[in-house]
This record gives C-alpha cells, sequence and structure tokens, in this order.
C-alpha cells in the first residue's frame, strides 16, 4: 500500500488505494441481532484475512461479553487494527488478583500458522468455559491476552502455499522487520518508531499491563527458543547469551516442547535444512542466530514479562488443509504453557503506615540479579522454580524488607506479601526480615530494632537551586515525567508568540485523566516574564511532590486524592528577556507583543480592543476544559495574597467585592499564615515603606485596579477560584537566593493545595439509572455565585465554615434543595439525586402510546450521551485522527476528490448535481447515509455547505475533510460508523465555484471571487417568491433553493470567513425572531466545541470586529444585516433552521493555515452530527396506526413543524421544557409537553389523533338534526313562495318589458364596473412590486 505522504497531490489517489483496506471498527460494534452459529463454528478450512477476522472475533465477544473482551492497542502502518482478545473473568474490570499472560501471533506477516492457532486459541476457551474444569479454572485465575496478528499488512500481502517466505509478506508495510525493531540491549533503538506503529503499540501495550508470562509465536522451523536472542557481539550464531534467570527460560521452553508431539523430538526435519536439530526441541536464541530488536528480550528488560518464541511450523504459510493438524499439534502445548503464570510467589507490596498499596516497589531474588517492580495495585508476581529463595522487597523512601528461606513448591505459586515502613531518616536503612512460620506462612520479625514512626516524617527536599531558561526547564519537566510516569503526566496547553510551549505538569494518582469525585488545582506562574521566583518554586514543588510520594503521608493523601496542575511559565518568551539581578523592572514582563498578560483577560466592567494574545487564549481553553475548583497565580514584586474583585466599575482604587469574600479571604489566609514573613503585612519596607497589608492578604481593588486580570475572569467564567501570590519584593533575584523562597514558601504552597478540600462536593445524579447529570447548577442561598457539575456530575464548591442551604437544579429536572453544614477540618459530602420533570401538561404520568426501544436504540442513545459529554466528543476526535496533506482545491481537483469518495465508498454515498453556475460548472451535493439515495423518513437530515462567496474558501477544504473523516471511518470508528447508519448527511462544499475560481490566495480582506460571474452576492439573492425578484434568482442560487424546498432537512450548517463568530437568523432586520432560545442554542454548540470562538472576542482588526460577544455567538443581523440570505430562505421556506459559522478572520488565509483551522472546526463540526439526533422526534398517525402526512405541529405556540412521509418528525430545540400543539384536518387538536436534555437523544413521542366529530364546534348528531329540521322548514317555503308567484306572472311580464328598455344604460354600467377591476388589479400589482421585501416576507412566511 503507498501511504498518504507519498501521493501525488490529489487525496482522490489514496482514497481509491485506501478503499480496500478498510476494517471493522476498533472496539467492537454492538450488532442488531446475535451472532448466527455459523458466525462461530470452527471448520479449521481456511485461513481469515482482516476482514473475516476482524468479524468473527466481534462475533465471539458479543457472544461471550462474560469472559471476553475485544479491544484494539493501536494500528498498523495501513490502518488495520491490532486486536487483542482479552479472556478472563469480569473481561471490562481492571482489579488485581490474577497475573496477566499474552500470546502474539503473526509477527512476521507471512507466518501464518500462529495467527490461525491463535484464533482457534480464542474459540476454544471460550466455548469450553464452564464445560471443561480445566478450561474453567484457567479463564477464572489468568487475565489472558490473546493478539492473532501483530502485522496484519504483512498477511494480506503474502500468499499461501508460499513455505520459504518469498512472497515480501514477512515485514510491515514499510518494509521494517518488527522483530529487529525494538530497543536493543546493546543497540538501542535503531528503527525510526513512525515506521514501525505496530512495535510502538506492543511497546505501549506492554508497559500499561505488566505481563507476567508470554509467548510469541512464528514459523519457519518448529523449536521454542529463549532469551537472549542477541549477544554484545552479535557473533552471528554459536554464542550462548545467558539471562539472569536461563533456568527457568529453559524450563518454560521445555513446558512447550515437550507437549507438541513434534518439537518435543527435536527434529524438525525441515525440507530446507534437513540437518538441523535442537535438543529436546529448545534452543537459547543467540545461540540459534543473532537477532538484535527482538521482543522476547526487550519483555524481559523492560516489561515485567518473561517472553519465549516458538516457531510451530516448517511451512511459514502452509496451504490451509493443514490447519487442523496444526491446531492439534499445538493445542496442549499452549494450554499448558499458560499454566505457568501460576508458578513462584506472589503478593502484594504495601505502606506500614496506612497500609496504601505500594506501586514500583522493586522484588529482589537474592542470586538472580533480574528485579521486577510492583504493579499499581502493589501485586506482583514472581516467576521462580521450585527451591527456597531469599526474596526482598525495596523502594526508595521505605525500608527494605527481606523474607529468607521462602519455599517454592512446584505446580502452585507461594503467597508473600510485603509491608515497608517509611524511613527515618537517610543515615538508617534497617532491614526487616520474616522467619517461616510452622504453618508455612512468613512472620515479619527484625534484626534490628524496628524503627519508630516519628509524628512527622522528614520530607525530601529540592537540591537543585538555580533560574532554568526554557531549554532547561523543558528538560527537567520531561525528565521528572519520564521517572515518575505513574504520578507525573507533562502535556501542552498551547504556545507562545515565539512559538514555546506552554507546558504543564499534571500530579495524580492517575495524572492523564479527570477522575469522578478528585477535585482539580492548578498553580500558574510567570504570568509577567521578569517574575521568575514563582517559576523556580513550581519546579522545586514538583521535584518535591514526585520524590515524596509513596514516602511522605502528607504528599502521598495529597497527590492520591487531588490532581494537581502545575504550569511554571505562561511566559516563557519575556522569561528569555529578562535578567537577572531585576528588582522592580520591565524587561520581559511583558508577552513578545509587548502585551500584558494580566491585562489581556475579559473583563467584567471595561471592553478592551487589545488583541487577545495567544498565551491569553490557552489558558482560557485550557480552564475551560477541566473543571478547576481553586487556583493561584503566582507574581513578584511585593508579598501578598490578593483575591479579587481586581478592579472595580467605576476604576477606583477602592474595596470590590466579590459573592464569595469570606471564602476568597479564607483561601488567602491559608497561603500567607504559612508563610513566615508574608502575614506580618509589611512586605517590602525599603521598596515601599507605607505599604501595610493585614494579615498578608488584601482585595485587588482596594491595592490596586488591575482590568484584563485573570483572576477575576476565573472566577466569573468557570467554576475555578483563583487569588494572585506575590513572593518576594525582588522580581527576578540571584540564583544563590532561591533556597531561601523554597523554605519561606514550601509549607504554604501544600497548605493552599489543601484548601481545595474545604466546603462542599458532591455528585448530580440521575434518580432513575443514577447516571451523573453535567452542567447542573450548584445555588447557596444568599451567595450569588453558582457552580456547575462536570462531565460526570461530580462537583466541588468552596465555602467557610457555616449551615448553608444548597440547591441543585438541571434542566428537564425538579430541583432539590437541602441544609449542609460546613466545619474547618474537613469537606461536607453532599449529593443529590434529580427527579425528571413529568412529560405531560398535567404533571401526571404520561397516557396513550408510549414508544418502545429496541438494544440497538438503547445503545444508540447510550453513545449520543456520551458524545454530548466534552470527553466523549474529544475522544471520538482522537480516535479519528488522519494523516492529511492539505492544500485548496480548484473546482477540477474538487470534483476528482468528491467522485473518488463515491468511487471507494459506494455503499455509503451518492454525488448528486444540483445544478450548475453562471460558467457551467456543477454545484455537487454528497450525501453520506447506510443507504444513500433511499427514503428514511425517521432519520434526521443534517446539510453542511460552504462557499457561497467564492473568496472565502476555508469551509470548502474544511467539508472536503469532513467527509473524507466521515467515510474512511466508516466501520472502522464505532461511533462514526454508528452516525452515519442513524443520520442522513448531506455536503455541499461549493456553491459558487466561479467566483472560488477567481479567488486569490492569502488575501485576506479582497473580494475578488465574493459574488459569481454575474457580480452578484449569492447571498442575498434567495428570495421565497416571484414577486420579490426584479430578475431571476441566479443558477447558483436556484440550485440551492430547490435543495432547501425538496428535503427535510432537520438542521443545517453554512461556513463562511471574514470572522470568527457563529451566527443564528435571521439576516433580515425584525423585531424578534421566533425560537430564539434554540436557534441561540444551536449556534451556541459549535461555539462551545470550537477553541476559540466561545471566547467571543473575534480579534478582526480587518473588519473592526474587536469586542467582546457573549460566548461567541450572535444574530446575524447584528454582525451585518440584510435581505434575501440563503440562512432565512431555509428557515422560511425550508423549515430547517441554518446557523452560519465564520471559521476565521481571514477570508482566504495561507494553505499553511490549513490543518490548524481543521483541528479548530473538528469537533464542532462532529458536535452537529450529535446535535442533529436531539430535541424531539415522533410520530403522528391515527387510531388504526395509518401516519398523518402534512400534520402540523407547532412549538412553544410559534415555530411550526410538519409531517413527512411515515408522519414522522423532528425539531431541534434548546434543553428545557416545551409545548407541541399538533392540528391536522379532520382530526381533534391534540397537545402535549416535553422535556430536552442537553446530553440526550431526541425524546421519541407518538401523538394520536382522534376523528373530529364536531361540524361549527358543535356535535355531529346536534348538527345532524339540526339540518334535517332545516331541509324541511325550506322545502314547505318553497311551495308557499311557488304559490305566491304564480299568482303574480303577469305583473312579472310587465317588469321585463321595462327593463328591456334601459338595457343600454346597464350594458354601460357593467362596462365602467369591468374598467374598475382592470385598474384595481393593476393597482394592485404596482403595489406588491413597490413594497418592500420585508412586507412581502412577513406576508409569506408560514
Amino acid at each position: 500500500m503507498v501511504h498518504i505522504a507519498e501521493l501525488p497531490s490529489s487525496l482522490f489517489a489514496f482514497l481509491l488505494l485506501l478503499g480496500a483496506c478498510l476494517g471493522d471498527a476498533r472496539n467492537p460494534r454492538t450488532p442488531s441481532v446475535p451472532p448466527s452459529t455459523e458466525e462461530t463454528v470452527e471448520t479449521y478450512t481456511n485461513y481469515y484475512g482482516y476482514v473475516k477476522l476482524t468479524g468473527l472475533l466481534q462475533s465471539l465477544a458479543q457472544k461471550y461479553p462474560h469472559i471476553a473482551n475485544l479491544s484494539s492497542v493501536g494500528q498498523s502502518v495501513e490502518g488495520r487494527e491490532l486486536w487483542v482478545m482479552r479472556i478472563t473473568e469480569d473481561p471490562h474490570g481492571d482489579a488485581p488478583g490474577k497475573p496477566k499472560f499474552k500470546y502474539v501471533g503473526n509477527m512476521h506477516g507471512d507466518e501464518t500458522v500462529s495467527r490461525q492457532v491463535l484464533v482457534y486459541l480464542v474459540e476454544y476457551l471460550l466455548t469450553k468455559y464452564g464445560e471443561e474444569p480445566r478450561i474453567t479454572e484457567l479463564v477464572d485465575t489468568t487475565d489472558i491476552y490473546i493478539m492473532p496478528s501483530m502485522n496484519p499488512d504483512g498477511f494480506e500481502k503474502s500468499v499461501e502455499g508460499d513455505c520459504g517466505g518469498n512472497g515480501g509478506g514477512r515485514n510491515n508495510a514499510r518494509n521494517e522487520d518488527l522483530n529487529r525493531s525494538f530497543p536493543d540491549q546493546y543497540d538501542g533503538t535503531t528503527v525510526n518508531a513512525d515506521n514501525v506503529p505496530e512495535v510502538a503499540a506492543v511497546i505501549k501495550w506492554i508497559q500499561e499491563k505488566k505481563f507476567v508470562l508470554s509467548g510469541n509465536l512464528h514459523g519457519g522451523t518448529v523449536v521454542a527458543s529463549y532469551p537472549f536472542d542477541d549477544s554484545a557481539l552479535h557473533k552471528q550464531q554459536g554464542f550462548y547469551s545467558k539471562a539472569e534467570d536461563d533456568k527457568l527460560f529453559r524450563y518454560l521452553a521445555m513446558v512447550y516442547s515437550q507437549n507438541h508431539p513434534t518439537m518435543k523430538t527435536g527434529m524438525p526435519n525441515c525440507p530446507d535444512s534437513q540437518d538441523e536439530t535442537f535438543n529436546n526441541g529448545i534452543i537459547n536464541g543467540a545461540e540459534w542466530y543473532d537477532v538484535p530488536g527482538g521482543m522476547q528480550d526487550y519483555n524481559y528488560l523492560h516489561g515485567n514479562c518473561l517472553e519465549i518464541t516458538m516457531e510451530l511450523s516448517c511451512c511459514k504459510y502452509p496451504p490451509a488443509s493443514e490447519l487442523h493438524k496444526e491446531w492439534d499439534l499445538n493445542r496442549e502445548s499452549l494450554l499448558a504453557y499458560i499454566e505457568q503464570v501460576h508458578i513462584g510467589v506472589y503478593g502484594y507490596v504495601k505502606n506500614a503506615v496506612d497500609g496504601a498499596a505500594l506501586f514500583n516497589v522493586s522484588i529482589v531474588v537474592a542470586s538472580i540479579r533480574h528485579n521486577l517492580t510492583t504493579g499499581k495495585y502493589g501485586e506482583y508476581y514472581r516467576l521462580l522454580l521450585p527451591g527456597t529463595y531469599n526474596i526482598t522487597a525495596a523502594a526508595q523512601g521505605y525500608t527494605p524488607m527481606t523474607v529468607p528461606s521462602v519455599v517454592v513448591v512446584e505446580g502452585k505459586a507461594t503467597e508473600l506479601n510485603f509491608t515497608l515502613a517509611p524511613v527515618v531518616n537517610e543515615g538508617v536503612a534497617a532491614t526487616t526480615h520474616a522467619m517461616p512460620a510452622p504453618n508455612g506462612q512468613n512472620l515479619p520479625s527484625t534484626t534490628t530494632s524496628r524503627p519508630v514512626l516519628p509524628p512527622e516524617l522528614q520530607p525530601v527536599q529540592p537540591q537543585d537551586f538555580r533560574h532554568h531558561g526554557y531549554s532547561d526547564m523543558e528538560v527537567f519537566l520531561r525528565d521528572y515525567s519520564r521517572k515518575f510516569s505513574s504520578i507525573a503526566h507533562l502535556y501542552s496547553i498551547g504556545r507562545s508568540v515565539e512559538n514555546r510551549e506552554l507546558y504543564v505538569m499534571a500530579i495524580s494518582g492517575n495524572p492523564k485523566v479527570h477522575e469522578h469525585g478528585e477535585p482539580e488545582f492548578k498553580y500558574i506562574a510567570n504570568m509577567h516574564g521578569n517574575e521568575v521566583v514563582g517559576r523556580e518554586l513550581l519546579l522545586n514543588l514538583i521535584e518535591y511532590l514526585c520524590h515524596n510520594y509513596g514516602t511522605d503521608p502528607e504528599v502521598t493523601k495529597l497527590v492520591n486524592n487531588t490532581r494537581i496542575h502545575i504550569m511554571p511559565s505562561m511566559n516563557p518568551d519575556g522569561y528569555e528577556e529578562a535578567t537577572e539581578g531585576d528588582i522592580k523592572g520591565y524587561r520581559g514582563r511583558n508577552n513578545s507583543n509587548n502585551s500584558d498578560l494580566n491585562r489581556n483577560f475579559p473583563d467584567q466592567y471595561f471592553t478592551s480592543n487589545e488583541t487577545r494574545q495567544p498565551e491569553t487564549i490557552a489558558v482560557m481553553n485550557w480552564v475551560k476544559s477541566i473543571p478547576f475548583v481553586l487556583s493561584a497565580n503566582l507574581h513578584g514584586g511585593s508579598l501578598v495574597v490578593n483575591y479579587p474583585y481586581d478592579d472595580d466599575k467605576e476604576g477606583l482604587s477602592q474595596y470590590s467585592r466579590s459573592p464569595d469574600d469570606d471564602v476568597f479571604q479564607q483561601v488567602s489566609r491559608a497561603y500567607s499564615q504559612e508563610n513566615p514573613l508574608m502575614h506580618n503585612g509589611h512586605p517590602c519596607k525599603d521598596l515601599y515603606p507605607n505599604e501595610y497589608f493585614e494579615d498578608g492578604i488584601t482585595n485587588g481593588a482596594n491595592w490596586y485596579n488591575v482590568p484584563g486580570g485573570m483572576q477575576d475572569w476565573n472566577y466569573l467564567n468557570t467554576n475555578c477560584f483563583e487569588v494572585t501570590i506575590e513572593l518576594g519584593c525582588e522580581k527576578y533575584p540571584w540564583s544563590k537566593d532561591l533556597p531561601k523562597y523554597w523554605e519561606q514558601n514550601r509549607r504554604a504552597l501544600l497548605q493552599f493545595i489543601r484548601q481545595v478540600h474545604s466546603g462542599v462536593k458532591g455528585t448530580v445524579s440521575d434518580i432513575r439509572d443514577g447516571t451523573g447529570i453535567p452542567n447542573a447548577t450548584i445555588s447557596v442561598k444568599d451567595i450569588h455565585h453558582n457552580i456547575t457539575t462536570a462531565g460526570t456530575g461530580d462537583y466541588w464548591r468552596l465555602l467557610v465554615p457555616a449551615t448553608y442551604y444548597i440547591t441543585a437544579s438541571a434542566h428537564g429536572y425538579i430541583p432539590l434543595g437541602t441544609y449542609a453544614t460546613v466545619s474547618k477540618d474537613h469537606v461536607e459530602l453532599v449529593d443529590f439525586n434529580l427527579t425528571r420533570v413529568r412529560s405531560d401538561a398535567n404533571g401526571q404520568s404520561p397516557v396513550g402510546p408510549q414508544p418502545t426501544q429496541t438494544p440497538s436504540e438503547k445503545a444508540f442513545q447510550s453513545l449520543i450521551k456520551n458524545l454530548s459529554l466534552s470527553q466523549g466528543l474529544e475522544k471520538l476526535v482522537t480516535s479519528t485522527a488522519m494523516e492529511s496533506r492539505f492544500r485548496y482545491r480548484g473546482y477540477k481537483d474538487l470534483s476528482g476528490f468528491m467522485q473518488g469518495l463515491t468511487l471507494n465508498f459506494p455503499k455509503i454515498t451518492s454525488l448528486h448535481s444540483l445544478g450548475q453556475s453562471v460558467e457551467f460548472r456543477t454545484i455537487w451535493g454528497l450525501e453520506i447515509s447506510n443507504k444513500p439515495g433511499e427514503a428514511e423518513p425517521s432519520e434526521p437530515k443534517i446539510r453542511f455547505v460552504a462557499g457561497i462567496h467564492g473568496n472565502a474558501p476555508v469551509g470548502t477544504e474544511l467539508l472536503l475533510e469532513f467527509a473524507a473523516l466521515l467515510c474512511i471511518n466508516y466501520g472502522k470508528n464505532p461511533a462514526i460508523t454508528r452516525l452515519i447508519n442513524e443520520t442522513r448527511i448531506v455536503i455541499v462544499p461549493s456553491i459558487n465555484p466561479d467566483g472560488r475560481e477567481r479567488a486569490v490566495e492569502k488575501q485576506c480582506n479582497s473580494l475578488q471571487g465574493s459574488t459569481n460571474i454575474h457580480g452578484r452576492d449569492l447571498d442575498t439573492d434567495f428570495f421565497g417568491n416571484a414577486s420579490q425578484h426584479v430578475v431571476e434568482p441566479q443558477p447558483e442560487t436556484r440550485a440551492m433553493m430547490n435543495l432547501i424546498l425538496d428535503q427535510g432537512y432537520t438542521l443545517s450548517v453554512a461556513l463562511d470567513g471574514g470572522s470568527l463568530v457563529a451566527t443564528y437568523p435571521y439576516d433580515k432586520p425584525v423585531q424578534s425572531v421566533e425560537n430564539e432560545v434554540t436557534l441561540k442554542y444551536l449556534a451556541g454548540v459549535y461555539a462551545k466545541n470550537h477553541p476559540k470562538i466561545h471566547l467571543g472576542n473575534t480579534g478582526c482588526s480587518n473588519n473592526g470586529q474587536m469586542g467582546n460577544i457573549p460566548g461567541g455567538v450572535m444574530r446575524a443581523a447584528e454582525r451585518q444585516s440584510h435581505m434575501g440570505s440563503m440562512k432565512d430562505f431555509s428557515m422560511d421556506f425550508g423549515h430547517c433552521p441554518e446557523i452560519t459559522v465564520y471559521s476565521g478572520c481571514c477570508l482566504f488565509p495561507a494553505a499553511e493555515q490549513l490543518p490548524t483551522l481543521w483541528a479548530e472546526n473538528k469537533k464542532a463540526l462532529l458536535s452537529m452530527l450529535v446535535e442533529v439526533h436531539k430535541g424531539v422526534r415522533g410520530v403522528v398517525r391515527d387510531k388504526s396506526g395509518k401516519p398523518i402526512v402534512g400534520a402540523i405541529l407547532v412549538l412553544n405556540e410559534g415555530v411550526r413543524v410538519f409531517t413527512g412521509e411515515g408522519g414522522y418528525f423532528h425539531a431541534l430545540l434548546a434543553p428545557g421544557n416545551h409545548n407541541i400543539e399538533a392540528v391536522a384536518d379532520g382530526y381533534q387538536q391534540q397537545r402535549k409537553q416535553v422535556v430536552v436534555f442537553s446530553n440526550e437523544a431526541a425524546s421519541f413521542i407518538i401523538i394520536e389523533f382522534d376523528m373530529d366529530n364536531r361540524i361549527l364546534g358543535l356535535p355531529r348528531e346536534f348538527v345532524v338534526a339540526g339540518a334535517a329540521a332545516s331541509m324541511t322548514a325550506l322545502v314547505v317555503t318553497a311551495c308557499i313562495i311557488w304559490c305566491v308567484c304564480a299568482a303574480k306572472s303577469s305583473r312579472q311580464k310587465d317588469g321585463f318589458h321595462r327593463l328591456r328598455q334601459h338595457r343600454e344604460d346597464y350594458d354601460d354600467e357593467i362596462r365602467l364596473t369591468s374598467m374598475g377591476s382592470k385598474k384595481s388589479l393593476l393597482a394592485h400589482e404596482f403595489q406588491d412590486e413597490s413594497e418592500s421585501d420585508e412586507d412581502t416576507l412577513y406576508a409569506n412566511k408560514i
């Protein structure tokens, strides 16, 4: 396969090549029906290619979910999943107590027997579980992982019957031998990791799982080889390279060989090497031949795992007819080898003080110089042969413990647990021993007196105090992240103006993710580049936390219960400009754009025209993405803690009190009281002799006004309480003074972190199923500042000791309140279980038909709920990453690209010509669905359009990439697959292809290409009836109008350029907008999932839009009012809400910016695919079940929705309560009330109509009887009139005679009336042409 980087410029060629290699989803997708028996009954007569292998494994995982779980550890070069089947009791959990075992097959793609026998092993374990006691015990007591193919790309290239491996499938798709690509103990890493993603994935897997025993299955002969595979001399063959566990390795290899009828003979009799023999069927790897970079050596040296390599057959790719024989030969060996994971010793290592598990503790066996380490639960498994051993558990900061004379018996592991006592000081290192007890247990005793733990252990202090430049700081952070990877995780939130990373170190028991119930805390320093003490203190703090975790109870508890984020430098550019010894200067204070970052945040009182800086934007995005609770911003130049508010609405230096003033004072004092100088209140007597701060704290605005400060923005825009800490009078002190600053602040830094555990915390859940409710509001009576719950419903609310009335509320739920008393010494736990609001108007349980859900529908609802959470959507963004080469495509390339998608993905795409431009270029519409071209009225339809202005082509490229992402991930990513299966997606990437051809790249403000070839702005050309057109609509407009009118869309998203904002209808100047709450909400969904738009500052100097736009969302007319827009037409005549997203300030930026723009918009585009499934949907029918087409549903007494084919309807609504009124001719009106939730799929409702038996509002029987009586009276009256008229016939004749005499006058009157009518019609027509467009649109609006 050709890699994308080697392709010509058109992605079309790439897609043609990629189409053949698409597999199924990385994680198994739940089928709508159970797998058939044919899918799981083995015939042993065929090899399984990638697609069939994937289907089989998924089928097995679905059939045996109680003991099987299928997952992927990564992907091959060509994007195939590296499937792993986990087989054990509770395969979805992660509890300790069972050793982990793995088999890896097909590492060389053309050595295929291993691939098949591992599939057969999977089937055997699953089908025999519960039937055969041996298998049942093995599965119950062992955590088994089986990877049938590590090199699926190579397998696809290999040829059945190729015994010698001449078909070219041995290596991966980049021609790298995977068993020569692991880091080698002698040569290091010799292969570029980018060329071997399979190896990178397996290395990560090995490091994460801490396997105990493993087998690597190959082909080409019949033997079991064991480490080491190479030697320092790299002698080609004949050199025995002995591992420390050589005897154990020989034993393990013998277990496999002696249970294999052919292997145990040691004479494989392979045709190409008939003289080759192996004593007992085993051999040392290097003695056979030197293999640098082999996997088995890596497992032993770096993975806690003992691995051997089994060669299963002389022929690498034998005919399929041989498979059953190979399975029979290997079955017993495979099972017997797994059972060896239960030999030796096993147990746990715990802290003697609090019983906490200790991870990364070395388990040392005397006389065997190979140690392994404990896992995250303190567990270990040390394989040993029968014998007597002295075994030690040792960890930094703890007194080692040795248990002598541990007896290991054959066939069963001996349990041996350790408890380690923290050391008193580094001068005492007493070793604790244990003596075997008569009953076989080992009881601890000490040869020296056991240390008595003092009340307070002495922690390890930082030793290296110096100023760290950017490069030095980067090395420091990377080093600590690597050394302490179990608790420290380094990441970057963005880059500075000069492209330096804004690093953050997260320190926690699980530092990479937010754990439910664990508060998030942050420190930020060096915001002003020349204020450097905070930068060095935070590096010291990282060192202190890492070195003392597990030994110091205070640090251990803090790290285990808090996720601590430390940003040493927010302004690395300014730091590089600053100079050591600066006491009160300004050099380096600002960033490289000379902007003071602590004046650059949106302010509650004042609007600044200053451009938002990249450092500021990065921090704002970061703070909004993590549910931070407490924070401190470390500065220099004084010695005080200042707290919000930082400025005053009058701009005066006076006390500016926040609603949580008491809390801010409490946390500020917590810091200042632990600093021996700060709490005195006289910070800098030499520099500022008159300055005094009581208790060492101050209200920010009372000190001096700081508009645009970071601490106020944190408090007002997020859940986070932040203060600013001034650490010393000198901004850039000499390095010799740094130890003094650490000593003054180390206790205060820890004490401030502890404040995050004050107040109340808990979870807001749905009482029905216990699921957490995100974005629920937590309000405290008499404190006018609310916070919201995080993604899983957890919250933390800082409060001072007192009794409070706390309320939890959420859309669609009945609010719930309770009293809580907050104490000083611990956080109060307050959980809320909310009840949903009833769905009918009377507050009663719903009556009438209720929809039932299939398992598939429930699974889809669960998917929507998961993707509605930021973490779920973020995972989808990450899991769909693909390599792309961005560029601008002209019309020809665009057409080829879209045709390429349909050729490669014909089952899910359909390409349509919507019409042609003035210059006869086709306006393409691409439909993506699991049944393209077929009507599926029950599914929502979403339209993505771009390019209405040809000079703003970014949207066009984004939609082309979006289309490729959807197609390529279909059948591969389960979430994308399900979304496509449940949605009809139409993508129109270029409405104005003629204008696009005339536009010029890198022209941010040019209007060239904005209009079509006739000079018409197409977004002013959409009108609802002919009377509004002076001329016929442009052909491009007509094409889009037909699309909008002919299709029942649920939502439309249009991409444009020249600004950074999301807009909603209308573009025309109207006083009010029906359903504005929903329209604004939809635009807000896009904005909040865009890293810049939601910040509300366009920063577009080219168009003058520099102010703050709340949430980055505005009504379109407020941006630029005009008539005839596509958005308004879609609303008024297509009955479909359309939002327009302006993706960037520059209309036509350089192509180099496209990857960044794609990264910014990818999540937002995916969020709209999720959002289209929300709101309310259902079906309208009569009592007989007949669907009613054309029924009108009036939402909230305003917006109308019409039922389509099958009586289906779907309306998007903002979260909350909504009223629905259903009307249809001949039926009684129906009313319903529905509740829409922000994170849930649309509620499905059934509306059943009764026949309307009323006539003119009266009962039918009454009207019929009245009509009969009326007819009788009319007949009688007619008879009377006839008699009277007959008597007067002579006088009537005389009357007609007179009428004829005046006929001429009568005809004249008729002619005049006729002329008057014509004048009236002309006048009406003239008036219609002259009336305003707005009035006409109002008249035509439905």
